[in-house]
């Protein structure tokens, strides 16, 4: 709702995410198609007292309600929390350039459909 028609909008946007030993991809479109990929390396169950197959519910819950296409994949990476820290990172910075206004395109809907 924030973005309305999305006029102007870059729609796509990525991020590498580093977080000292580990490296995080991050893609996404602001689609309308809600869709989660989500890749981890997470190697325990818990990372404090939250168990960390809550991390993909959550981006699976923020792309549905977004209706955005999400892809995150740990490329490597061994600490838990900066796996976990890496992927959130990630995601601000790629949806930071998903919604920057694209001057070239600033009366225009990034769609061959004219929707989103």
């Amino acid at each position: 709702q924030a973005l309305g028609d999305k006029r102007g909008i870059a729609r796509y946007g990525d991020a590498l995410s580093p977080m000292d030993e580990t490296l995080t991809r991050v893609a996404l479109d602001i689609s309308g198609r809600p869709w989660l990929v989500w890749k981890d390396l997470f190697s325990q169950k818990r990372l404090g007292g939250m168990d960390t197959e809550m991390f993909e519910h959550f981006f699976h819950s923020f792309a549905q309600a977004a209706g955005i296409t999400l892809h995150v994949e740990t490329l490597y990476g061994s600490n838990n929390h900066h796996i976990a820290e890496a992927a959130f990172k990630g995601v601000a910075r790629a949806l930071r350039t998903a919604i920057e206004i694209d001057p070239r395109k600033a009366d225009a809907i990034p769609s061959t459909k004219g929707i989103l």
